[in-house]
């Protein structure tokens, strides 16, 4: 009797612990019962395809088999938190059909800055969803489904929308900067674009300080990558100057802007913390994981890292991919290359699935964070 009675007990301490969220080990985790994301083409899971012309084959064709309103073959980084997290993958705010929005939202359209730019996306493709506007976009859903969800007469109509009071237990990602850079450079001099971080890094702060009025506790923000090893920057460009290039190819000055940006956000969210008291903020260094990558790709399986999978680039010619042109009188289609696994480079500006599940791999279990913590235990505030 006494046998069966400790087995029992043991059964329910071990259920207990499982359902109350402590890990085996004994290290708490978070259940985040949904994300809610903000940034641009390195998140966007099918914002800006559901606003404007959708992105067509052959993005999508690994992992989806189909467009799935990603700038990349398959996966994102944003995909492999979901599934860290064991939620759904995320839909995305703009499309209106077939969408359930139970475990989160994703607000992050291809193109978008953090700071608003006055050009349309059939310029250089900018997107008009800046992050204030993302913001902007947040606040609306949030009391829209509340409205909606107490007006609900079923469970069926509950059970596409977010419970209110899961938004305060919700985890709010970022990855959004790169853009902002790239325009700098586009119409900057580098001492411009260095007087205008500040500025920029601020409007990203004022992005959390709003998020944290509305209830959000826990947010996961990602710097930004080495933007000089995009393999777009090297296009119609020759004769380069020595210096102009590190020693894996990547254009230097671009990668020291992206570091003082960085460096300048890490400071900020170490401001946020002092200022925002139940707020638990985690900076990830994923700058520290594409770099990485980059700098041993081959030692990891991959092809030169600067080599581009999908799109026509010979010489001076460059068909984008899934685009046809004529080329001396021929049509030429930006196909695919043969095995998108060995790819960093997706389309010269977008990183392969493969790359962003190695680069998810590395900054998941909280190894590039700070604090040093995975994300399953980023609801707690170090």
């Amino acid at each position: 009797m006494g046998i069966k009675k400790h087995f029992v007990c043991g059964f329910l301490l071990f259920w207990f612990l499982c359902v109350s969220g402590v890990e085996q080990k004994g290290s708490p985790f978070c259940a985040f019962p949904a994300i809610y994301n903000f940034g641009d083409s390195n998140s966007d899971t099918g914002g800006i395809s559901a606003s404007f012309e959708p992105i067509s084959g052959p993005y999508g064709s690994g992992f989806f088999h189909k467009p799935s309103g990603r700038d990349s073959d398959g996966r994102l980084i944003i995909d492999f938190i979901a599934e860290k997290l064991k939620l759904p993958y995320l839909s995305a705010y703009l499309n209106s059909l077939g969408t359930n929005y139970r475990h989160g939202a994703n607000f992050a359209t291809g193109g978008s800055t953090i700071r608003r730019q006055n050009e349309t996306i059939f310029e250089y493709g900018i997107s008009p969803f800046s992050l204030d506007i993302q913001i902007v976009q947040f606040v609306q859903f949030k009391a829209r489904t509340t409205e909606l969800y107490k007006q609900a007469k079923n469970p069926f109509e509950k059970s596409k929308l977010p419970v209110p009071e899961e938004f305060s237990k919700a985890l709010y990602t970022f990855d959004i900067g790169q853009n902002d850079l790239s325009v700098g450079f586009r119409k900057m001099s580098f001492d411009q674009l260095r007087a205008a971080m500040p500025d920029i890094i601020n409007q990203l702060a004022s992005a959390v300080r709003h998020l944290y009025q509305q209830g959000g506790r826990a947010f996961w923000i990602h710097n930004t990558g080495p933007i000089g090893c995009l393999p777009v920057n090297l296009f119609y460009k020759h004769n380069l100057p020595a210096g102009y290039l590190d020693q894996y190819g990547c254009v230097k000055d671009q990668n020291e802007m992206a570091i003082e940006f960085n460096k300048q956000l890490k400071n900020k969210i170490i401001k946020l913390r002092a200022e925002l008291p139940q707020a638990s903020i985690t900076y990830v260094d994923v700058y520290a994981a594409k770099y990485g990558l980059i700098s041993k790709a081959k030692n990891e399986g991959f092809v030169d890292a600067l080599k581009i999978c999908c799109g026509y680039h010979v010489n001076d010619t460059h068909i984008w991919c899934g685009t046809k042109q004529m080329v001396n009188g021929k049509a030429v289609y930006g196909a695919s290359c043969e095995n998108p696994l060995k790819y960093v480079s997706w389309d010269g500006v977008h990183y392969a699935e493969a790359a962003n599940h190695w680069v998810a791999d590395r900054i998941l279990n909280g190894s590039l964070s700070d604090p040093p913590i995975p994300i399953t235990q980023a609801c707690y505030r170090h």
